[in-house]
């Protein structure tokens, strides 16, 4: 072995830049950490592509707890990283919005949200109108209203801050991509790069993003997550859309501020959402025929509105059931996920980061109860579905 690490994290974005950070931050942890990353500029990462957003609007408890955590992660930036840093989190607040058919989902969800302390109303239609007076409510039953701690921030000073903490803490950084792993029995002993290079390890952390699937593979564990390209435009309305929170419409499509501008997105059809390994191409066939007629039926003054220009990222989207898989492999018990994400990922890396770094220090996720997203669901392909996927 060229270098032997006790943790190896195959993965240099925002879930592996936050199981670093936990991890060499603990006092109990003493051990070497190296994070490889193939393209440490980012430039296709989900990280640097997604549309930066934090909300507790969940219909699971856990995702729930996870994110309210990342909240508290992103208002304490400047006590964790410095006076001087600066996420550019903006408290806008989500607000998912329903039909008559969708009212019982929403209405059960909020009691859930509510219930674990997340700031949501459920607002009727004549509060919607008088809140937002451009928002068009005749098809509506009812909207959820985050008043505070849901909106969005920048997604490439967190990263950077991750990695930055974890650098200096002690954790090691090696560019190159992980083309094989060394699997000897119930252990991952290594891995090796695409120059020869070979990593020897004590424990494995896959963070490969929308490459999870394909990194287990090489273990000869079976994964189901897929990068499924997400296209998102940035549009400008002529008239201005005051108090626009982060609107998710009843067909589909999302909506929030970005400066000056909006930006938008909504997923493919189902039968039309292949596994998008390489493929970062926009479909504008998106925006024409999805999102525009919707967006110009709820917000009217949408109608006239300027595209400034679109990009495609990958969502890691476990095709099981649409959640997280978080902590070891019950067999091969040095291989630790998190994966999985499904399009909330970057919100809730804070949580998961340091349930793994407890995972691989103390044996369990100490500060939240994360067993409901343990891989042995996906090996007993029993789905744990979370319903709030934007």
């Amino acid at each position: 072995m060229d270098e032997t690490y006790d943790v190896l994290i195959v993965g240099g974005a925002i879930m592996g830049a936050a199981a670093a950070y936990f991890l060499t931050r603990d006092p109990a942890f003493r051990g070497r950490v190296a994070i490889v990353e193939r393209d440490p500029s980012f430039a296709e990462a989900s990280t640097a592509l997604s549309a930066a957003s934090l909300r507790q609007q969940f219909s699971i408890p856990e995702n729930v707890r996870m994110s309210l955590f990342g909240l508290d992660f992103l208002r304490s930036a400047k006590e964790r990283f410095g006076p001087d840093t600066d996420l550019a989190f903006h408290e806008g607040g989500y607000l998912i919005l329903a039909s008559a058919a969708g009212l019982p989902v929403l209405a059960a969800n909020h009691r859930l949200q509510q219930a674990e302390g997340a700031d949501i109303a459920l607002l009727d239609p004549a509060t919607l109108k008088a809140t937002f007076p451009w928002l068009n409510v005749d098809d509506l039953a009812a909207g959820a209203y985050g008043r505070s701690g849901e909106g969005w921030f920048d997604a490439h000073a967190l990263l950077a801050c991750l990695r930055a903490a974890a650098k200096t803490q002690g954790a090691h950084f090696v560019t190159g991509e992980v083309v094989s792993l060394t699997r000897e029995g119930t252990r991952i002993t290594g891995a090796t790069l695409a120059d020869g290079r070979r990593l020897g390890c004590g424990a494995l952390v896959n963070a490969a993003g929308p490459r999870a699937g394909r990194v287990a593979a090489m273990a000869g564990i079976p994964l189901p997550v897929e990068g499924k390209k997400r296209c998102v435009f940035v549009v400008h309305c002529r008239t201005p859309i005051e108090r626009l929170p982060l609107l998710v419409d009843p067909s589909g499509f999302y909506i929030r501020p970005e400066g000056a501008y909006q930006i938008c997105g909504a997923p493919p059809a189902e039968d039309n959402d292949p596994d998008a390994h390489g493929d970062f191409e926009v479909d504008w066939s998106i925006f024409e025929e999805t999102i525009w007629p919707n967006l110009a039926h709820r917000i009217p003054a949408m109608e006239e509105l300027k595209v400034v220009r679109a990009w495609a990222g990958h969502y890691e989207m476990n095709l099981l059931d649409h959640n997280a898989v978080i902590g070891p492999h019950p067999e091969v018990a040095n291989f630790y996920f998190i994966n999985g994400f499904s399009g909330h990922g970057l919100q809730q890396a804070p949580a998961a980061g340091r349930a793994i770094a407890e995972w691989l220090v103390h044996g369990r996720s100490v500060s939240l109860d994360l067993d409901v997203f343990g891989y042995e669901r996906i090996a007993a392909g029993r789905p744990h579905a979370e319903l709030n996927i934007i």
